[in-house]
């Protein structure tokens, strides 16, 4: 495929669907996998970091802070911070070549990245940490999570959603991509985590249900869905494994295959943005 430029900063309707583009062009040219992973979390990402996050990507100590902690889907956080103008496109385009900040999961050092994450379960418990350390220095600064539904496997997760709770952790929301896949197969299948819903609620937590693809549903659970409440909360983002590329769509191979040129144009047609 030849070398084009990136689409322009495209306005807000167009968002989601330049930061889908982006990840299919970059994992084409980088020859990196985790594309349904992705995918799957655009919406999420984007209204996160368009209409929630208070002064993401800078040094302001009050600053909103982002983890991200299924960091197999960075490419999505990359593309988003590009199209937010924190990333340009000369750097984006050192995604994991030497030398660069930009790695296959994030890596601190980058502006807008608080930690390495990539290792699965960790991501609740640091942003625990930073939670608490936030709250005891009187800071109004929120820390939101995102995982997957798999690494709800991981017995660490569910001692700091204990913890959490414990210390009634109210500027700590976390948002989780049910999209029921992961690299083994189905979730469900792999080690089912039914009633998902109803084991976060029992630890203590404000739970929400919405579709992760819905970006109005995204934001009202981000502001008026947490509202009110005292401790920490969760939101349970139903979501469709690599979504907008029908190929791709639910389809365990896309977790870690990579792209070649011909199903990159097919994509791409798909998206319809840039091409």
């Amino acid at each position: 495929m030849a070398r084009k430029p990136w689409p322009e900063r495209p306005d807000r309707c167009q968002f989601c669907a330049a930061v889908r583009h982006g990840i299919i062009r970059q994992s084409l040219d980088s020859h990196v996998g985790h594309i349904g992973s992705a995918l799957s979390v655009v919406e999420m990402i984007s209204v996160l970091w368009n209409d929630i996050l208070r002064s993401p990507g800078t040094n302001d100590p009050d600053r909103d802070r982002f983890i991200l902690a299924k960091g197999h889907a960075a490419l999505a956080l990359y593309m988003t911070m590009h199209f937010r103008g924190l990333l340009d496109e000369d750097k984006l385009r050192t995604f994991c070549r030497d030398g660069s900040q930009l790695g296959v999961h994030p890596e601190f050092g980058l502006a807008g990245v608080e930690i390495s994450t990539g290792s699965l379960g960790q991501g609740l418990s640091v942003a625990c940490g930073i939670t608490l350390a936030l709250r005891r220095r009187n800071s109004p600064a929120r820390v939101f999570v995102l995982m997957s539904d798999a690494e709800c496997n991981e017995g660490q997760v569910w001692e700091a959603a204990m913890f959490a709770a414990h210390h009634r952790l109210d500027n700590l929301i976390a948002l989780v991509d049910v999209n029921g896949m992961q690299a083994m197969g189905p979730t469900k299948e792999v080690l089912d985590l039914a009633p998902l819903a109803r084991r976060f609620e029992a630890f203590g937590w404000h739970e929400q249900e919405v579709d992760g693809h819905d970006e109005a549903a995204l934001r009202h659970a981000l502001t008026t869905g947490i509202a009110n409440r005292e401790g920490p909360a969760i939101i349970l983002a139903h979501t469709v494994a690599a979504k907008g590329v029908h190929f791709m769509e639910r389809q365990v191979e896309w977790h870690y295959r990579n792209i070649d040129e011909t199903l990159a144009e097919q994509a791409l047609q798909e998206i319809g943005v840039g091409v």
